[in-house]
């Protein structure tokens, strides 16, 4: 999934609005996130939230139990500095997602936009299944983006995997129930469109 000196660069060199997967907002995922968990209290990580406004759109909605986990400092830094007295409500976890220590059963809502479709690797994409299902809550939701069949072969310098809904599935395994799915196309700020898949499951 890239080394934490390749994201720190890739966050130092490019502002905010000018990497591929800058979106000023993520509807998707603050609509599926709101459908899975209408509990203002619920707890809720955003795995490889980086500089995403994700958490101030959580915020701005009411949510009141957010965690921000990152490898980039540099990214999470930024991400503080722009919400500035708010950030004091989040807790910021800057880490390698596949060797952070986070608390069992403790979260209603893991969301990752883009970072799962790195995992080039099946031992990568093992750890990272074995992390959120211990990580969430029983009947708890994954809220996840991934590139979808039509998305890009790479992104940011390194290869990248597409799935489809079912091949999402499969490597989620029977712990997990597909809840809904949809296919988006995001447009980069360079102006070109990457397809998307938007899953939601719930732990068993």
């Amino acid at each position: 999934m890239g080394s934490r000196e390749h994201w720190e660069e890739v966050y130092r060199s490019k502002a905010p609005d000018a990497v591929s997967w800058y979106r000023a907002h993520l509807e998707t995922s603050l609509q599926l996130i709101s459908e899975s968990a209408p509990d203002r209290s619920a707890a809720i990580i955003d795995v490889g939230g980086g500089e995403s406004t994700l958490v101030d759109d959580l915020l701005q909605h009411g949510y009141r139990n957010l965690t921000v986990l990152d490898m980039s400092a540099v990214a999470l830094d930024a991400t503080k500095r722009r919400l500035g007295a708010k950030a004091e409500q989040i807790i910021w976890v800057a880490s390698d997602m596949l060797m952070v220590d986070l608390p069992a059963h403790h979260y209603d809502v893991w969301h990752d936009r883009a970072v799962f479709h790195f995992l080039s690797e099946a031992s990568e994409r093992a750890a990272y299944i074995r992390l959120l299902t211990k990580a969430l809550k029983p009947r708890g939701h994954v809220v996840i983006g991934t590139f979808g069949p039509a998305g890009p072969n790479r992104c940011s310098g390194l290869d990248v995997r597409r799935y489809d809904a079912q091949q999402l599935s499969s490597e989620f395994g029977a712990g997990f129930e597909l809840v809904t799915s949809t296919i988006e196309d995001h447009h980069t700020p360079a102006g070109s469109a990457q397809q998307f898949l938007y899953c939601c499951f719930r732990k068993l």
